[in-house]
């Protein structure tokens, strides 16, 4: 089998084999196929696509090419959460503890954040004393003790990912379909879970900026994840601006907090729940979505989901007294007020742009070698269609910096405020299913 011939059967839109696949796969992993030749065959798949089969072949080729978690000693049927990413997005702070509390284990494995906040384990490191470096033996038991547990990503899970994405993002192919599907998906299969619920975002602040690609998108790693034997489902859901009101790692938190306590912002409330419903239909936890809404929503009102924050917290090294009092976690020194400069409505908020701003205070890594300041952030104090008088706050900062003025001008760039009324956006756009 020669790479140049596989090359140009993809180049002329033929479907590649499942061996041929592999043969690429296990040759870039162990070097004994150069990036050259990756490169090509990366632009021929960009142009041409990839059949069904193929992105399936793919996906697994890469989960096959490392290390594989085995969580079949934990009891149950386990699902996992991926989300595509965005601004304010706290959404696993809260579905961990709440689905757990209504009997789904959660086996999480999350990694550190580069962007505009830190990623879920740098989020719950504003919590003193958390850690996830804990062995698959204790990590299996607090799963199948307490039903919820986290721990930081394998060294070597899928590398033959890691080389391929880090060669994509120089020769121009990130942005294709299969690539990005099957880059996602192998990461989630090798994690182990039974089932996965996607979060697909869609809008300024997603990776995928228009619909169509979203579901798109959507649909490709939905058909990846059944295909190969995972139950697989996506929502598509809104990123035009921020998730919720918090940016920043202890100020998510706290908000995750609150919305545990049935206390959070509507839309980050709803997102949840629509995504953990699902969850726990594919638990087999409820004969039906309805349902498993209902167990969700009792678990924030009885307290059973706080509590299980709280268990879950303590279990891993973690001050559990933030759940009652936040204030136990970093502070910022200073808060300032970004004033309304005119009466109106909150047409836009462009959340990748104040992404940047909280990013710029140090809420967020420019680089992989940038230090996370946990405290900083924004708190949102308008959404799109709020009305607004001048003089208002429409965002509040935190700040371990005297002066912010490059990150007011940000925000003022970036929130645009008209004398007509606009509707709040859509925060669910589809579901995808097989």
């Amino acid at each position: 089998m020669r790479m140049v011939d596989l090359i140009e059967k993809k180049r002329d839109g033929q479907e590649l084999s499942t061996e041929e696949i592999k043969f690429i796969i296990n040759g870039y992993t162990d070097g004994s196929i150069p990036d050259y030749q990756i490169s090509a065959l990366t632009m021929a798949i960009y142009f041409k696509g990839m059949t069904e089969k193929e992105r399936a072949d793919l996906t697994m080729a890469m989960v096959e090419s490392g290390d594989q978690i085995d969580l079949s000693q934990i009891k149950g049927i386990k699902v996992d959460k991926h989300s595509t990413g965005g601004v304010g997005d706290t959404t696993t702070l809260v579905l961990g503890p709440l689905v757990a509390a209504v009997g789904v284990p959660i086996a999480k494995m999350s990694g550190r954040g580069l962007g505009h906040t830190g990623g879920t384990i740098d989020k719950l490191e504003a919590v003193k004393g958390f850690h996830v470096e804990i062995e698959n033996e204790e990590f299996i038991d607090l799963v199948n003790t307490n039903k919820i547990a986290v721990i930081g990503q394998s060294g070597n899970l899928t590398p033959a990912d890691k080389k391929l994405y880090a060669l994509r993002d120089v020769t121009a192919t990130v942005d294709s379909i299969p690539l990005i599907a099957s880059s996602i998906m192998s990461k989630k299969i090798a994690a182990g879970a039974d089932a996965i619920v996607l979060d697909v975002k869609t809008g300024a602040g997603a990776f995928m900026k228009t619909l169509d690609d979203s579901r798109d998108l959507a649909k490709a790693m939905v058909r990846i994840g059944n295909n190969v034997g995972r139950r697989t489902m996506a929502v598509i859901s809104d990123m035009s601006q921020p998730l919720g009101y918090a940016i920043g790692n202890a100020l998510e938190v706290k908000e995750a907090i609150d919305t545990l306590k049935g206390e959070g912002p509507e839309d980050l409330t709803e997102l949840c729940l629509t995504l953990g419903s699902h969850m726990v239909y594919l638990a087999e936890k409820a004969s039906s979505l309805e349902e498993a809404r209902h167990k969700l929503e009792n678990a924030i009102k009885d307290g059973s989901a706080l509590e299980k924050f709280k268990v879950f917290l303590s279990s891993q090294g973690g001050d559990s007294s933030i759940v009652d009092n936040p204030s136990n976690m970093p502070q910022a020194k200073y808060t300032f007020e970004l004033e309304a400069k005119e009466d109106g409505y909150v047409a836009e908020i462009v959340a990748d742009e104040v992404g940047t701003a909280a990013m710029i205070l140090g809420a967020g890594r420019a680089t992989k070698e940038s230090t996370i300041d946990l405290a900083v952030g924004l708190v949102l104090r308008k959404k799109i269609g709020d009305q607004v008088k001048k003089g208002d706050s429409l965002v509040t900062i935190y700040s371990n910096f005297e002066k912010v003025d490059e990150v007011k001008q940000k925000l003022y760039e970036n929130i645009k405020i008209t004398a007509e009324k606009i509707e709040a956006p859509i925060l669910i756009h589809g579901e995808i299913t097989e």
